[in-house]
């Protein structure tokens, strides 16, 4: 794609940058095949190639916003198939982030736009706060009907009916790892996860100590700033990045990390453009430190598999027989469950992990299937379910309609904010991938496999 920035305006970073990818685009329109609200809108402008146009004339003629440009923006799910499916290397994240953070600085949207957007920026990454908003979306449940602005009930209807209380195992401790230790890692524990799902966190730990890890939760480390960064909020965000890069950098520098973990990946995708996020930034080098180290947990799995791959299996008790080094299963798996695994668009799109989950999965013992169309988005995407509740919805029911044509018998997904979306509209269980190779190697039943009468069970001390 020709461009004709001038030399003053390419003297800046992000629209050099963005420069560089809107040149690599060459109009060929595969990405429309891929991207879920063209698919449902069929609007060229609600498409990437589309949206690269927008963003193209935007910057080119250093405009203010106008409110079909964003309209279209907002639009966009940041699901990431299309780079996916790109055969140029066109580098949309990097290109749809500035134009957010542009859109952010140079427009004034309506009144209650802001005031909106203000309020989850200043209650989602902040795990207290969520918690009190919950409890008032609790509260607000049987009024819904009565709201009058769609996004407010989005908000309500996506609200748990049940939340769990607060883990002492997201406080900044060391869990020792079961025999030699063989690994050190950090585990990023997040910000909504802690308010919405402790057990996920608390089935990381278990599994990766059972594994050797010895697993570190950074004093100082919280929200790895995604929430924010999506909504254009680079100061928000950037905030909160650095906060983590201090803390982890304090773990590396002191005893060491091998591994940065994270088992939520939407957040993962962020951290590992740490890098890039800081790029121009006096935290360049300790960014570019942390997102090298920064790994999905299915990735540091198969990564231990490799090194202990001479070493006896850990293999679960079947039929009161140990395997080779477990001790007989209190609540053994079932023989052939069957798992419909849904691959968050911020795993397979955005750090382009595809195989890893499933094989993890299937070398567990579980059957493992697929929906129809695995490549399109839940409509989760972070604060888009809230943002653009209609086109949410419909993404939402597209979706759950092809994870249930399975007939599956859990649903697991390696991202808190796609479980929610799938489990507030179907019947059946949604797990974290990482609760079910607990369970599979010697952890507990997934509490949300065993609970039938709402109540939040008690959370365990892994110490």
């Amino acid at each position: 794609m020709q461009t004709t920035f001038t030399p003053e305006q390419l003297e800046n970073p992000d629209i050099r940058r963005s420069n560089d990818i809107l040149r690599a685009c060459v109009h060929c329109g595969f990405c429309t095949a891929t991207c879920p609200t063209y698919q449902l809108l069929g609007d060229e402008l609600d498409s990437p190639r589309g949206r690269i146009y927008l963003i193209k004339d935007m910057l080119e003629n250093d405009r203010d916003p106008d409110a079909k440009t964003v309209k279209h923006i907002d639009r966009c799910l940041s699901c990431l198939a299309c780079m996916t499916t790109c055969p140029s290397g066109v580098h949309y994240m990097h290109l749809v982030d500035h134009a957010r953070d542009y859109i952010e600085r140079r427009y004034r949207r309506p009144w209650h736009d802001r005031a909106l957007r203000w309020t989850l920026a200043r209650i989602l990454p902040y795990p207290t706060r969520f918690r009190l908003a919950l409890l008032g979306a609790r509260i607000a449940r049987p009024l819904a009907g009565l709201v009058p602005d769609a996004r407010l009930r989005a908000m309500i209807a996506l609200a748990p009916r049940a939340i769990p209380p607060v883990s002492r195992n997201d406080d900044p401790q060391s869990f020792a790892p079961q025999g030699d230790r063989r690994m050190r890692v950090a585990l990023m524990t997040g910000c909504a996860q802690r308010a919405l799902n402790t057990d996920i966190n608390d089935a990381t730990i278990r599994l990766l100590r059972r594994k050797g890890c010895e697993v570190v939760v950074a004093k100082g480390a919280g929200c790895c700033g995604a929430l924010t960064h999506h909504m254009g909020k680079a100061g928000e965000s950037h905030a909160s990045a650095a906060r983590n890069i201090a803390a982890w950098c304090r773990e590396i520098d002191g005893a060491g990390l091998d591994a940065i973990v994270i088992n939520t990946s939407g957040c993962g995708t962020t951290v590992k453009d740490y890098g890039h996020m800081f790029r121009n930034d006096a935290l360049a080098e300790d960014a570019a430190r942390v997102s090298a180290l920064a790994c999905d947990v299915s990735e540091l799995l198969v990564r231990l598999a490799s090194v202990a791959k001479d070493a006896p299996a850990d293999r679960p008790a079947r039929d009161r027989i140990a395997g080779t080094d477990a001790a007989p299963h209190p609540d053994p798996v079932p023989e052939g469950l069957v798992v419909a695994y849904h691959a968050a668009c911020s795993l397979q799109h955005g750090q382009q992990i595809k195989s890893h989950p499933k094989d993890l999965l299937k070398q567990a013992g579980f059957a493992v299937v697929e929906p129809a169309d695995a490549h399109l988005c839940c409509g989760s995407a972070g604060t888009y379910n809230i943002m653009q509740p209609e086109i949410s919805a419909q993404l939402k029911a597209r979706k759950v309609r092809t994870l249930e044509a399975r007939r599956p018998d859990v649903i697991a997904a390696g991202n808190i904010g796609c479980m929610m979306q799938i489990g507030s509209a179907s019947a059946v269980p949604v797990v974290h991938t990482v609760e079910l190779l607990d369970w599979a190697s010697g952890g507990p039943r997934p509490p949300a496999l065993g609970r039938t009468d709402g109540r939040v069970s008690a959370i365990p001390k892994l110490r």
